[in-house]
């Protein structure tokens, strides 16, 4: 009997290539599978299983991960705000994680000797395939085709092509993932530090040019509803809204960061639901919490999302990070207002019980209800008194 390995596959060029490389060239039995995190249809899903058993693979399956990657990752990254470099959704970062998770757990059913993904050796998805596949089944060895020969994503399709598999390759100069929480686009122009990605790069084609007003309405933190329509499932509001929005070509961005490797890199994006959701759960957290919940609350979700993009997600810290952050949104409940526009959203306000801005004790710049000018004077003068010491006693000039 051959031995088993177990492939991620995405039914892309680099996973495409895994397939042959490890049946025809290392001799193993490949068991492909696909774990959704979101962004597929269910045609989508049938394509890529015919695909991977035209490759050649054993088996396919299709894991399906979309509540369980909601409920143990999205809403906490929605609770922290989470913007890596306040400009990335972590749309593939997080997603990655519970992919292999589910890969790992069908790796032991199928008593798999390998597994194996697509990874290349110059980003940051090798090490959070490889960390989580080390930690949870040390005893399966991990095989990396792309990674360990260093293919060009041209060298693979002249493989492909020997090998008699014929495709449309247009696109294949870009490398998409599609998730529930956004759209990543890698390749070509985001290789250069000035060049933005094409129109046709991105998958959704903008459609839409009327403005368009959006209510949604957050539960403790999370989306629960939109224009009135309550939603049973959490990731069915974020799908619901993303198909509105991303028709007008919001949620489109170029990320810069540093890697896990220490290189710097660049992506495109596209992420229209994610976006707007951090953004209006941020502004109706600006009405219901207190200053010092806002601020340490930032602080942490800083921590969660950096430890998340690293990989870092088993890490007993993290879980003690989502208990703050879950208990933080008790009164982030009410509604949000929303403008979208061609390759834009605007915030118009919440409306909310728990909103602190109220005018019971006053209105900012216009009136004081609960204190006089003499509290504020008093108050004034107590608040200054350490640098009023401080410049008396050291004589310092201003």
């Amino acid at each position: 009997m051959k031995e088993r390995v177990v492939l991620a596959f995405s039914g892309g060029l680099d996973t495409s290539y895994c397939v042959k490389y490890l049946n025809e060239d290392r001799g193993l039995d490949v068991y492909s599978a696909i774990v959704n995190t979101g962004g597929f249809s269910t045609q989508e899903l049938q394509d890529i299983k015919e695909k991977a058993y035209n490759l050649g693979v054993k088996e396919h399956t299709t894991i399906d991960e979309i509540d369980n990657y909601y409920q143990k990752c999205i809403r906490y990254m929605v609770y922290g705000n989470v913007l890596r470099n306040n400009t990335y959704p972590l749309s593939v970062s997080a997603e990655r994680v519970f992919q292999a998770l589910a890969i790992v757990k069908y790796a032991k059913k199928v008593g798999a000797t390998y597994i194996a993904h697509g990874s290349t050796g110059a980003g940051n998805d090798q090490v959070r395939f490889d960390l989580v596949f080390q930690i949870l089944a040390p005893e399966i060895q991990i095989i990396t085709p792309i990674r360990e020969q260093q293919l060009s994503r041209q060298a693979e399709i002249d493989y492909l092509k020997q090998k008699g598999i014929e495709a449309d390759w247009t696109k294949a100069k870009y490398s998409i993932n599609q998730g529930i929480w956004g759209t990543s686009v890698g390749g070509a122009e985001t290789l250069t530090s000035h060049q933005n990605l094409p129109e046709e790069a991105y998958p959704t084609q903008v459609s839409k040019e009327n403005l368009e007003k959006v209510t949604l309405k957050f539960e403790k933190g999370e989306l629960v509803g939109i224009n009135g329509k309550d939603f049973d499932s959490k990731p069915d509001a974020i799908v619901a809204l993303n198909q509105m929005a991303s028709a007008y070509g919001i949620g489109r961005d170029t990320h810069v960061g540093d890697t896990i490797i220490g290189i710097k890199g660049r992506v495109g994006f596209e992420a229209a639901a994610p976006l707007i959701i951090i953004k209006a759960h941020h502004l109706l957290e600006k009405h219901t919490l207190t200053k010092w919940q806002a601020y340490w609350k930032e602080q942490m979700a800083n921590w969660y999302g950096m430890m998340l993009h690293e990989g870092q997600y088993l890490d007993p810290v993290m879980r003690n990070i989502e208990t703050f952050l879950e208990d933080s949104q008790a009164n982030v409940t009410g509604e949000v207002f929303v403008i979208l526009k061609p390759y834009h959203f605007e915030l118009e306000g919440i409306k909310s019980e728990h909103d602190l801005m109220t005018s019971k004790f006053g209105q900012y710049g216009e009136m004081n209800k609960a204190w006089t000018g003499e509290d504020v004077k008093g108050f004034t003068k107590i608040f200054g008194n350490q640098t009023k010491i401080f410049f008396d006693v050291n004589q310092t000039e201003y």
